[in-house]
């Protein structure tokens, strides 16, 4: 008891030390200290130094030299997490048979060097799906957000919680009223009558091409993504929705600008930037596998 109480004792002070005086990034997570639970506290403890030693040898590692320079990893809020504990919270995707419009685009098509809705105020604001696995519903909504902005100029934020409770059937239409509670709930039906957007139907960009991609634009280490473009590898096996809002060009990488569903304080502000026209056609991270966009009349 005396050896844990001093290790709690030692923890507490490192953390206290470190957020007051040292760059938030280097310091271990304030939110599970926890007296009342000291053995759960310890081995959050040394997962997070595993992971910001694992973090340490790969900005360190010589032969890792363009992957240093490409992106940034940092202990953030999931560094002491198991993979088990991660996934299914913070992702769950999942394939999903939809009717859907043959896609309308081709490859000869003269496309901008560059693009970014949240310039043209077609993108809401970055949002959290706290740990309920509702990626697909964060994704889902963010691209009708963006449609109904484009055809009707009004940038609507449109409800998440809907989709989890109402999806499938009346699933492409969306009420602002509805807040997110991050729990699978019953449909509020009176809720769901009052309607702030809706869509006409979806398009599936071909699997595997990331230049069909960029016309309708126009796995452990991703969760640790500070800042960069990222080119990291991370399989093609996809359990995580997320929506690109434009593209771009580096000084020597072109990047997606993919808006995700952890919290502003994840990344850069929320966001990541993947890297585009990758040597594997399905893109980093399988980005080009299964993508898709909303329409609407």
């Amino acid at each position: 008891m005396k050896t844990i109480t001093t290790l709690t004792y030692t923890i507490f002070n490192l953390l206290i030390f470190c957020n007051a005086w040292i760059s938030a990034s280097e310091c271990p997570p304030m939110h599970w200290y926890n007296s009342s639970n000291l053995e759960a506290m310890r081995v959050r403890f040394e997962r997070w130094l595993k992971q910001n030693d694992r973090i340490t040898k790969i900005k360190k590692n010589g032969s890792a030299k363009t992957l240093k320079n490409s992106y940034n990893l940092t202990d953030n809020k999931f560094a002491d997490l198991t993979n088990e504990e991660f996934v299914s919270p913070y992702l769950g995707f999942g394939t999903r048979f939809l009717p859907h419009t043959g896609f309308m685009y081709h490859e000869h098509e003269d496309l901008p060097e560059s693009k970014d809705w949240r310039k043209e105020g077609a993108v809401s604001d970055i949002k959290d799906q706290g740990n309920c696995g509702s990626c697909w519903a964060f994704s889902a909504v963010a691209a009708v957000e963006g449609i109904n902005k484009i055809k009707s100029g009004k940038l609507v934020s449109l409800s998440e919680q809907e989709f989890r409770d109402c999806d499938v059937e009346d699933g492409n239409q969306g009420c602002e009223d509805y807040p997110y509670e991050g729990v699978d709930g019953t449909c509020n039906k009176e809720k769901a009558l009052h309607h702030a957007a809706n869509i006409s139907g979806h398009v599936k960009v071909p699997a595997n091409d990331e230049a069909m991609l960029k016309a309708k634009a126009a796995a452990a280490n991703q969760r640790l993504y500070l800042k960069g473009v990222f080119s990291g590898i991370c399989g093609k096996q996809l359990n995580h929705g997320v929506t690109i809002v434009g593209y771009g060009k580096g000084t020597s990488d072109k990047y997606w600008i993919v808006k995700n569903s952890w919290g502003a304080d994840w990344g850069e502000s929320g966001y990541i930037r993947m890297k585009r026209d990758a040597f594997d056609k399905a893109g980093t991270c399988g980005i080009a596998m299964q993508a898709s966009y909303p329409l609407k009349d």
